[in-house]
């Protein structure tokens, strides 16, 4: 059974999250060149980033799908449930692996890819949540 409260409470963290990232989007590449706003929107985009992983961790074990062998499992589970679509699936990988180059390799981060991700994937986030809504219903 699903703990609709938790979900709903964390689902409002990661709005919170991406309301502040929105807040200091940069209005260009230069803009985004100025090192505090670089840093809040690695650090910004890594929480949201986690705060979904969360929330799918969250959704497998409430639905009892099994102890996932990797991060990566998680979303193949709620896949085959069919909590979110298989392309929400392979966007999941794709952030979670942004996730590990923001966190594991800190210091070669690509800011075009970070900027990248500010301005134009961030309803990518909007997709996951709608999906996860849509399992909750």
């Amino acid at each position: 059974m699903l703990d609709r409260d938790r979900i709903i409470a964390k689902l409002a963290e990661l709005d919170a999250y991406l309301d502040e990232l929105r807040q200091i989007a940069p209005s260009s590449y230069e803009d985004f060149q100025r090192i505090e706003k670089k840093r809040s929107c690695e650090r910004l985009l890594q929480l949201s980033i986690e705060c979904v992983v969360d929330l799918c961790k969250l959704f497998v074990a409430q639905l009892r799908l099994g102890l996932p062998s990797e991060e990566n499992d998680l979303f193949k589970k709620l896949e085959k449930k069919g909590v979110i679509s298989h392309g929400m699936g392979k966007t999941l990988r794709q952030m979670r692996g942004f996730r590990n180059i923001l966190i594991h390799e800190y210091a070669a981060v690509d800011d075009e890819l970070v900027f990248d991700y500010v301005t134009k994937k961030l309803g990518d986030f909007k997709s996951f949540k709608n999906e996860v809504l849509g399992a909750l219903a």
